[in-house]
């Protein structure tokens, strides 16, 4: 085999990672349930990865559960329209008790890329909120799918192409 056939067929391996990596997402996006989740905003753009807001998702608590104020691991599940986070022994995501919002922030935060040319979703009014619809799946965080804000009450996707 002469270097050119090895480039080939390492170049035919990467393509396939890739595309089984997109593939697996794709499908995700797909079949995991979505639901929207308010999101903080910062940080809003690095040099090296391009234009994106990165988010801290909050999860309201869920059922029957205590309000701690400390730092846990949670595991995270759709219910009703909302995302809900139940205190986890065995695993799960990292995330802060929001006295204010009664809510579960996760300390890693998820970043939605956005296109070079649109505004910055992040800078809000203060009488309004930014949302983030996110795909949950069984283990890991929450994808984000697209985003949205809320004012008044009312959810409106925004359109950032």
């Amino acid at each position: 085999m002469n270097s050119l056939q090895k480039g080939l067929a390492t170049t035919a391996v990467h393509v396939a990672i890739v595309l089984a990596v997109a593939g697996k997402y794709y499908v995700d996006r797909g079949s995991l349930p979505r639901v929207w989740a308010r999101g903080a905003p910062y940080d809003p753009n690095l040099p090296i990865r391009g234009r994106y807001v990165r988010l801290s998702i909050h999860a309201v608590l869920a059922a029957g559960t205590q309000s701690p104020d400390y730092v846990s691991t949670v595991t995270l599940r759709p219910e009703n329209g909302r995302l809900v986070a139940m205190a986890s022994e065995h695993g799960g995501l990292s995330a802060r008790f929001d006295a204010a919002s009664s809510t579960w922030a996760l300390t890693d935060a998820i970043a939605f890329f956005i296109p070079e040319h649109a505004p910055d979703p992040s800078i809000r009014p203060a009488d309004e909120e930014l949302w983030v619809e996110v795909s949950v799946p069984k283990k890991g965080p929450p994808r984000p799918v697209r985003l949205g804000v809320k004012k008044n009450g009312v959810l409106t996707p925004l359109n950032l192409d």
